[in-house]
């Protein structure tokens, strides 16, 4: 039996965008596309922050494939607009990792710490969504986290 931790406190990971002309529209408003890229963003610079790269986990023979994506637009980012792209864990097992990500409209010059502590990150809402997915390893099988990294997976549980 597994046992699935879900983010009971919320830690939030910042990492701020500025808004490049390729990613908006004719309108100057960002392709909607793009927003998954930025979680992907989101999730590579969270894994890097707790001091281990995705290349490193790759390297050791584990992959992370999304399985599921959902994002739903409130608002939208412009051409040179201030984001931040706020990820958190919001579920982790060892064969199963979700994420919550959201991405904010912020004042230009403003400064944030790398750790967010509290339910909601600072600046306006203007998409939320996340990611599911699936601990395999090289020849794409299911694998076991907790098993195959341990010390990765324990990392990742006092995070969660």
């Amino acid at each position: 039996m597994t046992q699935e931790t879900t983010a009971a406190g919320y830690r939030w990971h910042l990492h701020p965008l500025r808004v490049r002309y390729q990613e908006s529209d004719q309108m100057g408003v960002v392709f909607y596309g793009n927003y998954a890229t930025w979680f992907e963003i989101g999730r590579t610079e969270l894994v890097r922050s707790l001091g281990i790269p995705y290349n490193d986990i790759e390297k050791q023979g584990m992959l992370l494939p999304v399985v599921d994506l959902d994002c739903a637009y409130i608002s939208p980012a412009r051409y040179d607009d201030c984001v931040l792209v706020c990820t958190r864990i919001d579920v982790l097992s060892p064969i199963r990792m979700a994420f919550r990500s959201e991405v904010r409209l912020v004042r230009e010059g403003e400064t944030y710490p790398v750790f967010w502590e509290g339910a909601e990150p600072p600046g306006k809402l203007l998409v939320k969504g996340g990611t599911r997915h699936v601990w395999v390893n090289r020849e794409w099988r299911p694998a076991r986290l907790d098993k195959a990294l341990p010390d990765l997976y324990k990392m990742l549980e006092a995070r969660a």
